[in-house]
Order: structure tokens, then sequence, then C-alpha cells
């Protein structure tokens, strides 16, 4: 029998019986006082980092970064008039949105963004979010959410019930004017035809103005043919709006086939082609007695017309302008009878016929 002392940091005595070349152990002996070992320390999501502890605060600086450049794009965002460069969505004043923590239902709720772009949070109180994408104003209320000590590591998910910064006004000759949502790229063309499109007495001159440039309202001409809109349909952006303004219109009335009001979409109407389109003068007008009553800030004021001369190529065509009443006399009739407040009269009450 053999006792041996080990020596591996521990008094042991240890009995060993050499029993034919077979050593068998059969006891162990003695206390083993070793040396407490360093606790490892406790690691939960919230504090796991990539890289040393001398690294805690560099990643802290990039977060604060992130904040602050998130910051800048909202700020640009609120310049471009809800719409950042990217084109993404973008929350506004107006906008209803429901807010939820992953498995926290307690801290569920529905809130609108008020005027000074600021969303109500329970516990966190006020957030700004305009401007923000959804991604962006997720990450601000995770933030408040684990600074204030409320959540630990929280996930927050923001829906938008209404878009109500993303509409553009559709006002004007459609047949449903109103505010209509445009999330995503959309053109002008779609927007005319979510507002019903063009009614009877539309022309083809548009103005849209740009929510960040109110001032440089920009003027289109609608193609005649629509398949033909490579240069007039343009991209509308959130907060723009699109009047669609009234075609011209010329009056012909008094002793024509055809009395009418004529909606023009060209300049520069005469008095022929207006005559044509009236159907011409009958049998019992007096050519020599017409006129053009002009429409002004002053009142109304007339031009004589010599619509025989006209008609025989012996004198020039009249151009017209908007507004403008031919009125062609009967030779049944006293001209002095048809003043010319009473030419108004019937002019308004005419049926309107569109010339394209």
């Amino acid at each position: 029998m053999l006792q041996l002392k080990a020596q591996s940091g521990c008094s042991r005595v240890l009995t060993v019986f050499m029993v034919t070349g077979v050593t068998g152990i059969l006891s162990l002996a003695g206390q083993c006082q070793t040396t407490p070992a360093t606790k490892p320390p406790i690691v939960t999501p919230s504090n796991v980092m990539s890289g040393p502890a001398d690294e805690a605060k560099p990643a802290d600086q990039s977060k604060t970064d992130q904040v602050q450049n998130n910051q800048g794009s909202a700020n640009q965002a609120q310049k471009l008039g809800g719409a950042g460069v990217d084109g993404a969505i973008r929350l506004g004043p107006g906008d209803l949105v429901e807010i939820g923590v992953y498995n926290v239902p307690e801290l569920a709720s529905k809130a609108r963004v008020d005027g000074n772009g600021d969303l109500y949070l329970p516990l966190i109180d006020y957030v700004h979010v305009e401007g923000l994408t959804l991604d962006e104003a997720q990450r601000v209320v995770e933030k408040k959410l684990d600074e204030g000590g409320f959540v630990k590591s929280p996930h927050v998910s923001i829906f938008v019930d209404e878009y109500a910064s993303q509409g553009v006004s559709v006002l004007g000759e459609v047949m449903k004017p109103g505010i209509y949502p445009v999330l995503g790229k959309q053109q002008l063309l779609d927007l005319i035809s979510s507002a019903g499109g063009l009614t009877e007495k539309a022309g083809r001159v548009v103005t849209v103005t740009h929510r960040n440039q109110p001032d440089q309202p920009v003027t289109v001409e609608l193609a005649k043919n629509f398949s033909d809109t490579t240069r007039t349909n343009i991209d509308i952006s959130p907060g723009d709006t699109i009047v669609i303004h009234k075609a011209d219109v010329i009056y012909v009335v008094g002793d024509v086939a055809k009395p009418s009001g004529l909606l023009i979409d060209r300049e520069n109407l005469t008095v022929l082609q207006a005559l044509a389109l009236a159907g011409g003068t009958t049998s019992t007008s007096r050519p020599n007695g017409s006129r053009i009553i002009h429409k002004g800030p002053d009142g109304m004021t007339e031009t004589p017309v010599p619509l025989k001369k006209i008609l025989q190529a012996k004198a020039p065509d009249m151009p017209m302008k908007p507004d403008d009443i031919l009125f062609v006399p009967s030779s049944i009739f006293k001209t002095t009878i048809h003043d010319n407040a009473s030419i108004a009269v019937q002019a308004s009450s005419l049926a309107l016929v569109a010339v394209k």
C-alpha cells in the first residue's frame, strides 16, 4: 500500500493497492481546498456588446449620432413637404397612429399627431415625430421607453390608420373634388382619375402648387390625347394642391342657327370660327349690325363687327377673347331693343358646347 500526497493545489491522501499490476483506487480522503474562481458576468440582451468594455462609449456615441441623423432627415423632410429625398412616407400633423409594445399590452395606445408634430404617449409624454418615417419614429419611442426605465429593450410597432398629412387636394372641374391620399409615387393623371375624371366644363389648364413651394405654382396644359402625357403627367407629392381650371367660354347669341356658349381650349378663336360652331346665320339675320360685347372690370363694352364683309372676305376676321359675346341681330326686330344687359342675360342661359 502506498500513500501519495497530490500536489495539485489541494491536500489529498490516496490509498493505492497494487494488485497483480492493476492499480485500484479505493478511496479518496482529505479535504480539497480550492481557490474560488471569479464569478462569470450575467449576460442579458440589453447589455450584450460586440467588443470589449472600452468600446462601449464609441457605441453609445454612434447611437447618438444615428438619432441626430434621424432628426436631420426629419427636418429635411419637413422642408420637402412630408416626403424625404428617398420618397419614403413620413408622419405629419393629423395622422392617426396605433402604437404597440411587444409583450406589454398595457402600453398599446391610439393617438393623433397634433399641429406641432408631437405624439402623446403614456409614460413618456410628448414625442416629436413630424417628418419621421415609421422606422425612425419607432426607434425614437423605443429609446424613450428604454432611457426612462419603463421597458427594458422594448420593441415598438407603429401602424398608421389615417394618413391625413399625406393627402393631395384636387379642386376645380373634376367629378369628385376632395382630398385624396398619396402613398408612394403618384402622378397628376392618377389623382385626376381618383377624383372621378374631368367634368364637361373642364379645360386643359391645370395648376399644381407644391407644399414646399407655395409661391411657385406650376401650370400644366394637358394633352388632347391622354396617351401623349410624357411631359404633362408630372409627379405629385403629399400636401400638393391640384386645381383643374374651367375652360374659357365664348358666347354666340342672336339670330344664329344654334345660339350657344362655346367651351374652348385654345386661344384666338375668331368671329368666323365661333359663328360656324353656332351653325351660322339664318335667313332673317342682319350681319351688318353684329357686334362683340366684352365683359371687363369696368363693365361691358362693345365693338362693331362688319360680319357681312368678313363673310365676303372683304374685311379681316376678328379675334375673340374668353367671355366675349358675339351678337348677330335679326332684320325683323329693331336692334335697339337688344341692349347689352339683355344680351348678357340671354348668353348666361345658353347650353355650353365643348370645342376641342
